[in-house]
């Protein structure tokens, strides 16, 4: 049939049984060889274009399928490949070429030699076409790995040399493009004897592009050559392309800029200081190619340039922010600052997005070289996540996390402040970039921006990630539209519960999921609610699930919509495998009688289909045991682990419950003692100044005190001669004994507030609730000590004076 096809069908039908070549290869290779292939062969030499290139791909497929043996693969298909490597279309011809190239890498050399290499010598001659001299330098460069250097040598170096000499620039810029695989096919000392002086020559080529491709051929061999030969023939024809570059041969510019990096990192050793300091200068120069301001100010010089010119010098500026990695290792990390932080602040402002999109994308690899330098360039990391483009915002979030890590990192072992003073500007660029990939059509940027949020735990704290990204999150999933995106905020803001550690705010979390999610309105919002708990599931630990979510996700058995049902039903066997027995028996019974409901009341044929396959599985399914078993050790140690960490946070949030109590107690505490002491010290300057008052006052009076003195004799001799009497005498003894108790008292008081008040921390902390009574208490008992003291001595004076006036009374009396 297929034969009948190609001697009178139309050329559609026979490029559609080429196209089928290989897939009747795979189910009937013999038949096919025998029948299809030789039609094949025939009605190619006058196939038009499309046939042509089908048959070319059609026979690289047969080869790669690997359908036949590689003896009859060349026996078969080799002769058909190389009658029309000759087409008059260069696009075929270049078809058949690859396909050429691809299958010499399978074939055994003497297939090689005979079938490819012998005519080869004939097809390299200037007498032949271009086209067959340019097949014939892609192919030399492919012989060259397959045979030994002494062959390689003796039979493709003359004809490389040949073309090399070719009379056509295009030869030659082919042949000096496949220098480099004949090098690696002949070794250092032949490279350095014969390929090197062919560079040499063609780099001094008049044709543009053969000195571009000397070039570049001269820096991918640049291991090869040692260091007399970098320093004598490599490092002056560089320095003469680069001195060219901005004069006479712009061509090279843009390649240049792209294999700088690797130039003057292959030549550093060979560099003098002066040296090494112009290339480095020739690199910033390139960086701000065609800025119209440069280094801060307006060059007026410059002149108008064409459209082609830009699109060239975006292009090396872009080549130079691939290359600045490799320009960092050059000047070395510790210089950076010094040597390249203006020049990357350049890049990273470049007016044009593939400038920057290239930086974002080497960012973190400047990031990782830097090390402890890192903080230097944060401000440069919030500048590009809140770029406009949001190109450039994807190409840096692949990497975001690793970023992060290493300025929170590097920060801390550089011991530096900036890391600190930078957390709200992090924050605030990374809500920017959220908000602006969720207002763009583009939701795989938004998506992978959420993805790499879930590593923000590990470098913000819990308070900062609950009020700025949770909730957001969670609005995301009520809100989105976007199915990739939903799911991507759920696992994130899981994730952010997971490491929050405050209790109070996981519950308001939790309830809000189940509220407004598990029991919301809308169905999709129910669906997201069981996308969120397999999250749950793979995070927490099991216990964590069955306390907060077991219960919840059951009463979805009951939802109006059979969508959510179904997505339930093919959820039970993760959810059955989070219980424990005999812990969880009553969650069990709670699970089965569920089943059993949908079982008996479910009316939606392919809810009950999925019910009925479900209840097999669950059928089928163990639960683990409280108890470590075998089958489920490694689970059951992750389950622990998770559920090690669940109760750490809790311990973690309680002790620093505990911590700030004690430091808000410790400060009354201390604000109290402070307080007496100043009551103190005011005190006893007040009686100071009395002291000294008193004792002024003593020696004015002297004088007097001598006048007053008899008479004060006179008064306490009369005093002593009359007996008391038995009642006054028991108020003096009473007063005396209250005076010395209130004293003591005093004395105790003031004792224990001592005591009390310089306790030690220990004390303090083990009883907070206490000492700050007992300092209380203390100061009160002095205070009331002293108090009584006082009243002690005043009515023990009373008496006195009342006693003496009753016996000056009764000497009237009796004298009257």
């Amino acid at each position: 049939m297929r034969g009948i096809i190609f001697s009178s069908g139309q050329d559609v039908q026979g490029t559609s049984v080429v196209a089928n070549l290989p897939v009747l290869m795979r189910q009937n290779p013999a038949e096919t060889l025998r029948r299809v292939l030789p039609k094949i062969r025939e009605v190619l030499h006058v196939a038009g274009v499309e046939m042509q290139l089908t048959a070319a791909v059609s026979f690289l497929t047969v080869l790669q399928d690997e359908s036949v043996s590689i003896h009859t693969y060349s026996h078969s298909f080799l002769h058909i490949i190389l009658q029309n490597l000759e087409h008059r279309d260069a696009g075929v011809s270049n078809a058949w070429l690859e396909t050429l190239l691809a299958v010499i890498e399978a074939l055994p050399k003497e297939t090689i030699r005979h079938e490819i290499l012998n005519p080869l010598v004939s097809k390299a001659q200037i007498s032949q076409t271009l086209q067959s001299r340019l097949g014939s330098c892609k192919i030399m460069g492919k012989l060259a790995n397959k045979f030994e250097a002494h062959i390689v040598k003796r039979e493709i170096l003359p004809l490389v040399k040949s073309l090399c000499q070719d009379v056509e620039y295009e030869v030659r810029t082919c042949m000096c493009r496949q220098l480099e695989h004949v090098a690696q096919g002949i070794g250092t000392e032949l490279t350095k004897t014969v390929v090197l002086p062919e560079l040499v020559e063609l780099a001094r080529d008049e044709g543009s592009s053969v000195r571009l491709a000397a070039f570049e051929t001269l820096v991918n061999l640049l291991d090869m050559f040692d260091s007399d030969d970098r320093r004598q023939t490599v490092l002056p024809l560089v320095k003469s392309f680069c001195e060219k570059s901005f004069k006479a041969d712009e061509s090279i510019l843009v390649s240049l800029s792209f294999h700088l990096g690797k130039l003057c990192n292959g030549l550093y050793g060979i560099f003098t200081p002066e040296q090494h300091l112009r290339f480095l200068e020739f690199y910033k120069k390139l960086c701000t190619l065609g800025l119209q301001q440069e280094n801060g100010h307006n060059d007026n010089q410059l002149q108008l340039q064409t459209l082609e010119q830009e699109k060239k010098y975006i292009s090396v500026r872009k080549n130079c922010a691939y290359n600045f990695p490799a320009m960092i290792v050059f000047v070395d990390p510790k210089n950076f600052h010094l040597e390249l932080y203006s020049i990357f602040f350049c890049l990273c402002h470049d007016p044009e997005v593939p400038v920057r999109y290239t930086m974002a994308i080497s960012f973190y690899e400047v990031a990782k070289l830097l090390n402890s330098g890192v903080y230097t360039i944060q401000k440069e990391l919030v500048m590009l996540l809140q770029d406009e483009s949001l190109e450039v915002l994807d190409a840096l979030v692949g990497h975001l996390p690793e970023i992060l890590e290493l300025m929170i990192n590097g920060g801390e072992n550089n011991g530096s402040e900036s890391k600190l003073l930078s957390i709200p500007d992090l924050i605030s660029a990374l809500t920017t970039a959220e908000q602006r990939a969720a207002t763009s059509l583009k939701w795989r940027t938004h998506e992978k921006l959420l993805q790499k949020y879930a590593c923000l735990p590990q470098i913000l704290s819990s308070d900062q990630i609950y009020y700025r990204f949770l909730h957001r999150m969670l609005t995301i999933i009520l809100t989105n539209n976007v199915l990739p995106v939903q799911k991507a905020a759920a696992r994130t803001l899981c994730v952010y519960l997971r490491y929050n550690r405050k209790q109070e705010q996981r519950h308001e979390v939790i309830q809000k999921l189940i509220e407004q999610l598990g029991q919301g309105k809308s169905y999709w919002n129910r669906l997201r609610f069981l996308d969120t708990c397999e999250f749950i599931m793979e995070l927490f630990s099991k216990s964590f699930f069955c306390k907060y979510f077991f219960l919840p996700v059951l009463e979805l058995t009951h939802d109006p919509v059979a969508n959510v049902r179904i997505k339930l039903c093919y959820l039970l066997p993760k959810v059955k495998s989070t219980l424990k027995i005999p812990t969880d028996k009553h969650l069990l019974q709670q699970l089965e009688l569920c089943i059993r409901k949908l079982l008996c009341q479910e009316k939606d044929k392919d809810v009950l289909t999925i019910v009925k396959r479900t209840v097999l599985e669950l059928d089928r399914m163990d639960i683990s045991l409280d108890a470590f078993q075998k089958r489920f050790y490694e689970n059951d140690l992750l389950d622990q682990e998770k559920e090690r960490q669940e109760h750490l946070l809790l311990e973690m949030e309680q002790l620093e419950k505990e911590k700030q109590q004690n430091e808000g107690r410790s400060a009354n505490v201390n604000d109290k003692i402070f307080e007496k002491k100043r009551r103190d010290n005011k005190t006893s300057s007040v009686l100071a100044k009395s002291m000294t008052l008193t004792s002024s006052g003593s020696s004015s009076c002297t004088s007097t005190g001598k006048e007053d003195k008899k008479s004060k004799l006179v008064r306490s001799q009369s005093f002593s001669t009359q007996a008391l009497h038995p009642k006054y005498s028991n108020i003096d003894k009473c007063s005396n004994k209250s005076s010395a108790t209130g004293y003591t008292s005093s004395l105790s008081g003031m004792g224990k507030g001592c005591m009390l008040s310089f306790s030690d921390d220990s004390f303090r902390t083990r009883s907070t609730g206490n000492s700050g009574n007992a300092t209380f208490s203390s100061s009160s008992s002095l205070i009331a000590s002293r108090n009584s003291f006082n009243s002690a001595d005043q009515k023990n004076n009373g008496n006195k004076e009342s006693q003496s006036r009753k016996m000056s009374i009764k000497n009237r009396k009796s004298n009257s």
